[in-house]
């Protein structure tokens, strides 16, 4: 069976288990989420499967992305993800959920896209040191200061750490442990945070580092 799912992050609480022991964890709606595409390697190379996710009016669609489901006989889902997987024994139009995917104990990944944080100097985006307190510094406390070379090659790096926008990344939290699983609501609960706001979409799939 297909080890991933689509979900949204509701928001964070605490669950106990049968020793009294609380654990911090991200409570996440996953699922049910139809295949929409599963990709062969015969014809497109590799082996995958591509999920949708959250029923919405056909209007917020694309032409294309509404054709392709609308083939298929699929309700209009307003988002696709495809995971990697092989032997998965699906085809296309089934149902995945929360129960047929994940177990308790298991450990996962959760992808997400991190919060903005709008523009963001170098101090706090990269963590620089800054400049003396004292010495007659006075306006370059949080200033980054020298980052290039001199006439060669006179000019700063392409990818050089700087001030600007922070935030709004992909980021996967790796190997952490599902606690709950609750398929009769399709909630999953997983031990720690997990990136992205309430309400944002993430990726769950299985560990890559068990």
């Amino acid at each position: 069976m297909l080890k991933g799912l689509i979900g949204r992050k509701i928001g964070m609480s605490q669950i106990f288990d049968e020793q009294g022991v609380a654990y911090a964890v991200t409570i996440i709606e996953a699922g049910p989420c139809f295949v929409t595409q599963v990709r062969a390697p015969e014809k497109e190379g590799y082996s995958a499967v591509q999920l949708g996710f959250g029923e919405t009016n056909p209007k917020r669609l694309t032409q294309g992305e509404a054709g392709h489901l609308k083939a298929n006989e699929i309700p209009p889902l307003r988002f696709l993800r495809e995971f990697r997987a092989k032997d998965h024994g699906l085809k296309v139009g089934d149902k995945v959920t929360v129960g047929d995917a994940f177990v308790v104990g298991e450990r996962v990944d959760v992808i997400g896209i991190s919060k903005g944080k709008g523009f963001a100097g170098g101090v706090k985006r990269y963590h620089f040191h800054g400049m003396n307190a004292t010495h007659g510094t006075s306006d370059r406390n949080r200033a980054p200061g020298s980052r290039g070379s001199g006439t060669t090659p006179g000019r700063v790096y392409k990818g050089s750490r700087g001030a600007g926008h922070m935030g709004m990344d992909r980021v996967t939290a790796q190997n952490i442990k599902v606690v709950m699983v609750d398929p009769e609501r399709n909630l999953i609960a997983i031990n720690g945070a997990v990136p992205g706001g309430k309400g944002s979409v993430v990726m769950i799939k299985e560990s890559r580092k068990q």
